[in-house]
């Protein structure tokens, strides 16, 4: 719907009268899934269906008169465009996000760099490679505190080719990754998860399979810090703000790498028995480090790498693996099921892998297991597992009797013994809790409570009392009586229950290993001990990590941008040199994906295209000898490639040689208040085109390219335009050119059984799709704008009503009448202006001007209806020769019109014209707002409450300008207060201005 449209041109409109240059562009977002579906049914070229759609778009946008800059216009699948896409793609893949680099926004750490630069710090000794593949770098801060670096840390120098290739394409921000993708085989294609209903495709209701796939990834998650910090920079809905945050979801915590051990060794010593699997370390990223000795199993996702080494390894070495038969059935049905279901499922299963890796802290090995609750797509796709304190685990570890060890004891004044005794028995099923009874009370106390018991059946047994070394007792309590045990314990006691995980903060307990140990600190110093730790021993880092995911930037699509990649033999990729974009999309025979178990990307088809050279593709002959053969990257890019940039693209849409000219740029996006300054859309982009907008400003930001961090600076959201729809008793929908009114009512037209109006979205299978040209040529473009925005507030959801639209086109209508003889044409005014209507004219300029500012659009609209309305029943002067001549002067007209002009600029136009201004002015679009005089806007008199001995008994018109005596006076001596006050005696009057008069009174 026009609606976002239309209030984006009135706010055009009126900033240009108020002698602003506006920036008011419009172009397509127009590659997409609808027009490769299309080509697939009918064998047309996307491009051409995609044209002709565009073309009447703009057809019914310059209908209904909006004041775009045309010549800025563009779409995405423009190659002047797409070409300028694929070269920020290349800008991110060049790019690497050093963490330490102070940002520009802010100088907090963290900004992404040119890869050379890192290169550079590589091979100069500033960067050393970590243990982890981690950046570090030499004798600093970082290293600083743990007394030199990490362990295992390398020179630049001291790695292969293939191992420096390897740390590169790690660091880039555009990386290959691994991600678990909807699969379906029927169609050819992958699948949303809202696209995926029980396992089978909404279209069709064929099977969907859940398949690994190698895709382009942008490392959103490297800014997640700076996109959260620049929240603060926006003018957006606190909600939208909210959302961004709550999705980017930022974690403190620690990587952690727990070695893996040789599965045919019984050996617990890494270095004795390290892992033949290929994998040497499991690592887990967490935010509790601090219980790191509580990890008594792990747990990895099915579809972690580990699984597949596990199996491989276990075909190759018979008789070592006993399930391997089972993990393959479990992997298989878990991988088949959505990350939704996985979370969602009460029902905790998983599988032992027979291999076991070694707890850094405690020394201890202990077993890995494979089960769905853990996600690949989040962290590591591992965890540690520490049942007492995480709620899953501790459900896990209960299905599958795991040991689970208490490392974080609450607040209290419980001695170490009975902490000790807890955790011996925590989270047995057969035990309650454990009541700490303190020495305060006497032995002779814990002596009657046995006693008391033996009187209730079954009771005796339910407890298990033992005296503390340092004093008091420790009760074990046991169901099913453990409420009777409860109430006979003396008070007061501490009670600890055994039966469910204790996530929350503390002090540790049993945290003690040979080379760490921090029991009694509290959780917070804990985290601090274990980091440092960590860092110095090797096994591990500080991390901050996020929710959000890093970016999957790949489709298995043909209608979509080309990557500027290619590969050579051996899986390398390379990129193709910016002198050689656009990447152009080849010509398909057919667009009907490919049926296939494996995803198979629809570019794969025109295999003259894909195998090529690197010279004919334009790879770099630095990079690869220009006979070198390779094959072209067969994913595209998603629709919000183009999406992500096409403000900075309209300050400059001409230019063949840069993305964007630095002045032209710096002048539209710069300045005081950088960004677009008004943005309206709908807020199911918050998380989606909002947030992938904002990383690819800050990283062109960061290179140098734009001149402001952020894209939106003001950020508003327009409502849904709903419509009425039709529903049967049974809740199902009835189209609605199938429901006839009748009696009051509506009944549907072929049964003649009532159905219930609603309101519901607009959908062309519920056939309640209003078309505007319709509505243009039945009324007007004027009036369908104008409808739109009054409606009600432009952030609310409005239902459609065709019968409402005649009252704001007959209000036209009127409003033409106070110009213009309904009769003869004759253009209508008053010789002198009516003092009334000119003060009202002059506060309807005011709040016409305050509503637009605070798109409000609906109350100023109710302000020219009230003007015209009054205007209307006004006294028309007449001429000399007697004929009417109107009640407003033309020079009212002309101010009338030019408050019309941003809402309804066509019949503006017309009656400026009319009144002979077009050609002595120009149009009514280029001249200024017209002015006010504040004197018009205050009031004559104004009313005030007049109170007796502080209750209100009337209100009263006095003089604005009064002094307090004289309102004292009038107010006394008013007829509706002199009864009030007669007979009695006057013993206070309190004026307050503009408010109220209370007298007291005897």
């Amino acid at each position: 719907h026009p609606e976002g449209y239309t209030a984006t041109d009135i706010v055009s409109r009126y900033k240009r009268m108020r002698g602003h240059n506006v920036l008011h562009p419009m172009g397509w977002d127009a590659f997409g899934l609808p027009a490769e579906q299309y080509a697939i049914q009918t064998g047309v070229h996307p491009a051409e269906t995609t044209r002709k759609s565009i073309d009447n778009f703009r057809r019914q946008l310059r209908r209904f008169g909006f004041s775009y800059d045309w010549s800025r216009e563009f779409g995405t699948i423009d190659e002047g465009y797409y070409c300028w896409t694929q070269w920020v793609f290349l800008e991110i893949y060049n790019a690497w996000f050093d963490e330490q680099a102070p940002s520009k926004t802010d100088g907090k750490p963290g900004r992404a760099r040119p890869i050379a630069e890192l290169l550079a710090g590589l091979e100069s000794g500033e960067f050393l490679v970590g243990p982890m593949g981690s950046l570090v770098r030499n004798a600093s801060a970082v290293t600083g505190p743990i007394g030199g670096e990490p362990a295992g840390t390398r020179r630049w120098h001291e790695l292969s080719q293939d191992e420096r290739r390897a740390f590169i394409d790690n660091q880039r921000l555009a990386y290959v990754g691994e991600s678990t993708v909807n699969w379906c085989p029927a169609l050819g294609t992958v699948l949303a998860n809202d696209e995926v209903i029980d396992g089978k495709s909404e279209r069709g209701g064929h099977p969907v399979l859940r398949k690994p796939l190698r895709q382009w990834m942008f490392r959103i998650t490297a800014h997640a810090d700076r996109l959260l910090r620049q929240l603060d920079m926006l003018a957006w809905p606190a909600s939208t703000k909210k959302k961004q945050a709550d999705w980017i979801g930022r974690s403190e915590g620690a990587e952690i790498r727990f070695p893996l051990l040789d599965p045919r060794a019984k050996s617990a010593d890494p270095k004795a028995a390290p892992s033949a699997l290929g994998i040497q370390d499991l690592a887990v990223f967490t935010t509790r480090p601090d219980t790191i000795f509580g990890a008594t199993y792990m747990v990895v996702a099915p579809e972690h790498p580990l699984v597949e080494r596990v199996l491989a390894f276990g075909d190759d070495n018979p008789g070592v693996f006993k399930d391997q038969a089972r993990i393959r059935e479990y992997v298989a049905k878990a991988r088949n099921r959505s990350d939704v279901e996985r979370q969602e499922s009460k029902e905790k299963t998983g599988v032992p892998l027979g291999i076991r890796c070694v707890n850094p802290a405690s020394g201890e090995p202990i077993p890995v297991w494979v089960a769905d609750y853990v996600l690949m797509g989040y962290g590591t796709g591992a965890i540690m597992a520490v049942p007492a304190h995480d709620e899953r685990d501790f459900a896990f570890a209960r299905a599958f009797n795991l040991p689970m060890r208490l490392v974080v004891r609450p607040e209290g004044d419980a001695p170490p013994q009975f902490w000790e005794k807890a955790g011996e028995r925590f989270g047995d099923p057969s035990y309650y809790s454990a009541v700490y009874v303190p020495p305060v009370h006497s032995p002779i106390a814990i002596d009657g409570l046995s006693s008391s018991l033996r009187g209730v059946p079954g009771a005796e047994d339910a407890v298990e009392i033992s005296p503390l070394d340092e004093g008091g007792w420790c009760v074990m309590v046991k169901p099913p009586l453990e409420d009777v045990v409860i109430a006979h314990l003396p008070a007061p006691v501490y009670q600890f229950e055994l039966g469910e995980a204790r996530p929350d903060a503390g002090h540790a307990c049993n945290s003690i290993g040979a080379g760490v140990g921090f029991d009694g600190k509290e959780s917070a110093q804990a985290k601090e001990v274990v980091l440092a730790w960590l860092e110095k021993s090797g096994h591990g880092r500080k991390r901050v990590t996020c929710r959000l995911r890093d970016w999957t930037f790949s489709r298995q699509r043909y209608w979509g941008e080309p990557f500027p990649i290619v590969y050579d033999k051996d899986g390398n990729h390379y990129p193709v040199s910016a002198t050689h974009l656009p990447v152009k999309l080849p010509a398909l025979d057919d667009y009907k994906p490919v049926e296939s178990q494996d995803p198979q990307p629809l570019l794969a088809k025109a295999t003259s295209w894909v195998e090529t050279t690197a010279g004919e593709a334009g790879v770099d002959p630095a990079m690869l000898a220009p006979d070198t053969p390779v094959r072209r990257e067969t994913n595209t890019m998603p629709g919000s490639a183009g999406s992500s940039w096409y403000a900075i693209r309209y300050c400059d849409p001409k230019n063949n040689d840069r993305l964007v000219g630095k002045q032209a740029e710096a002048y539209w996006m710069g300045g005081e208040n950088p960004g677009v300054d008004l943005y309206v859309g709908g807020d199911e982009h918050s998380v989606g085109h909002l947030l992938y907008a904002r990383w690819w400003q800050n990283v062109l930001y960061d290179l140098g390219h734009v001149s402001t961090p952020e894209p939106f600076r003001t950020l508003f959201h327009q409502g849904l335009i709903t419509a009425h729809a039709y529903q049967r008793e049974d809740k199902t929908l009835v189209p609605t050119d199938e429901v006839t009114e009748s009696e009051g009512g509506y009944v549907e037209t072929a049964t003649g059984k009532p159905v219930t109006q609603i309101v519901a979205k607009m959908s062309k299978s519920l056939k309640n799709v209003v078309n505007p040209d319709d509505i243009i040529a039945d009324y007007g473009a004027d009036t369908f704008r104008l409808y739109e925005m009054y409606m009600g507030p432009l952030e609310m959801s409005k239902p459609w009503n065709t019968r409402d639209i005649v009252g704001l086109h007959r209000f036209l209508q009127r409003a033409w009448r106070l110009g213009v003889s309904e009769q003869s044409g004759e253009v209508l005014t008053a010789r002198e202006a009516d003092p009334t209507l000119e003060k009202l004219l002059h506060r309807t300029i005011n709040k016409v001007a305050g509503d637009i500012e605070k798109l409000s659009f609906n109350t100023a609209i109710a302000a020219l209806i009230e003007f015209v309305n009054i205007a209307g029943k006004g006294e028309a002067q007449t001429k000399g020769d007697s004929q009417p001549a109107g009640t407003l002067t033309r020079d009212q007209l002309s101010r009338l019109a030019l408050c019309l002009a941003p809402f309804v600029p066509h019949m503006a136009e017309e009656l400026w014209h009319r009144l002979g201004l077009r050609d002595k002015m120009g149009s009514v679009c280029t001249q200024a707002w017209p002015s006010i005089d504040e004197a018009m806007l205050r009031d004559d008199e104004v009313e005030v409450a007049v109170q007796l001995s502080g209750k209100v008994k009337t209100r009263v018109k006095v003089p604005a300008d009064a002094s307090q005596d004289a309102i004292q006076s009038f107010v006394l001596s008013h007829p509706e207060v002199e009864p009030l006050v007669r007979g009695k005696s006057i013993k206070k009057v309190i004026v307050v201005p503009g408010r109220l008069v209370n007298i007291v009174a005897v």
